[in-house]
């Protein structure tokens, strides 16, 4: 059987070959713990873990020791909201985010709330941006945290992170961003953006799943941060658990392939993207969520008229693996809570699709989705 053309790469992306043959070697020769310093097997994974750091340090402008691994972005998120809730609990109680933010940082902010913090959702914009005017009235003196994700995992919106934390600093207020979606994919320089807190993850650029990062600043401020798994005191206390060299390995070389071909790969998926745009715009009643530029370069989001969103998808899957938005909520009977914050009716954020378009797509592939989509739509409007 054909498998169906892969068009979700902002749910998870293939290992790259380059990175699983970085891999290998840490799995049955170089295994090592590099907690283990007495012998040449803990020192081996411990050099690997070390460059490693450095290597994804380099990526956002920031030091090694400024680097914890963590399981993924989520447990990098969690770690940073709640970390810093924590330790500034004398502080303030106040955390300010945005209605479109991943589940990631939605959830345990709500968590805060029911241990007594104060948690303002501000809205979006009609296309997905943030309000840096409503940002700047909702901060509070009590305020000790603005997290805004650096790019949407739905529809792919890029928020203007150097405004953001150019208004943080100025305010005295700890800035997060989710950068999920965003490493090694857009510029990231926490410097430069003013960032105290960067969330990451491998499985998005081509890694494996299993592993992310957290970047925690040093100083100008200095972060503090109540570390939320205790045990073996590994990354400084912050996040104890033995480290897994092969994922921090490949999580740096899917981190380095990127940024090596950034601008070439945002040029030929921005071609990709608009390709796909094009040909869709033969249906009459499909609009696109979500700013028009000021995205994510392989992310397309539309929302189509007159169908059932559920047999849409169906009508697709033999077709292409796409979603309808965020992988982790797919499951979920429910509109998309990002889409609905754009403004979207619950039928049309039902009826919405997310192309997720990667390094290994083609433009044959992309014409053959197009197709798809077109026949599909206008068979199921037919028979509607």
């Amino acid at each position: 059987m054909t498998r169906p053309i892969y068009l979700d790469n902002h749910a998870t992306t293939p290992v790259d070959p380059q990175v699983l043959a970085a891999m290998l070697p840490f799995f049955t020769e170089h295994f090592g713990n590099p907690g283990s310093i007495t012998h040449q097997y803990g020192w081996e994974a411990e050099a690997a873990v070390k460059q490693a750091r450095e290597t994804l340090a380099k990526a956002i402008n920031a030091t090694p020791e400024e680097i914890v691994f963590t399981s993924g972005a989520t447990e990098a998120n969690n770690l940073a909201i709640k970390g810093v809730a924590e330790a500034y609990f004398s502080k303030g109680r106040h955390i300010i985010t945005v209605a479109t933010e991943h589940n990631a940082v939605l959830d345990p902010c709500e968590y805060l709330k029911h241990l007594g913090f104060e948690v303002t959702l501000l809205p979006v914009q009609p296309d997905g941006l943030l309000d840096l005017e409503q940002l700047a009235k909702a901060l509070q003196p009590e305020t000790v945290l603005v997290s805004v994700m650096a790019a949407n995992n739905e529809i792919g919106v890029l928020q203007p992170l150097a405004a953001i934390g150019q208004l943080c600093r100025q305010q005295g207020v700890l800035f997060h961003t989710d950068a999920a979606q965003a490493i090694a994919k857009v510029p990231l320089d926490v410097e430069a953006m003013q960032i105290d807190l960067l969330s990451m993850t491998a499985h998005k650029v081509y890694g494996p799943k299993g592993i992310g990062a957290l970047y925690v600043r040093r100083k100008n401020p200095r972060v503090q941060l109540a570390a939320q798994l205790h045990g073996g005191g590994q990354e400084r206390g912050l996040r104890s658990g033995t480290l897994y060299p092969p994922q921090i390995v490949g999580f740096a070389k899917a981190v380095e392939l990127g940024l090596a071909q950034l601008d070439e790969e945002a040029q030929r998926l921005t071609a990709l993207r608009d390709r796909l745009w094009h040909q869709l715009q033969q249906l009459d009643g499909i609009d696109l969520n979500g700013h028009a530029t000021q995205r994510l370069t392989g992310n397309l989001n539309v929302s189509v008229e007159g169908v059932d969103g559920q047999a849409l998808i169906l009508g697709l899957q033999p077709v292409v693996a796409l979603s309808s938005g965020a992988a982790c909520s797919s499951a979920k009977i429910a509109p998309s809570h990002v889409l609905t914050a754009l403004g979207r009716s619950e039928s049309l954020a039902y009826a919405s699709l997310r192309f997720g378009i990667g390094r290994f797509n083609t433009e044959a592939e992309i014409d053959q989705v197009a197709t798809s989509v077109i026949e599909t739509v206008q068979t199921l409007r037919r028979s509607g």
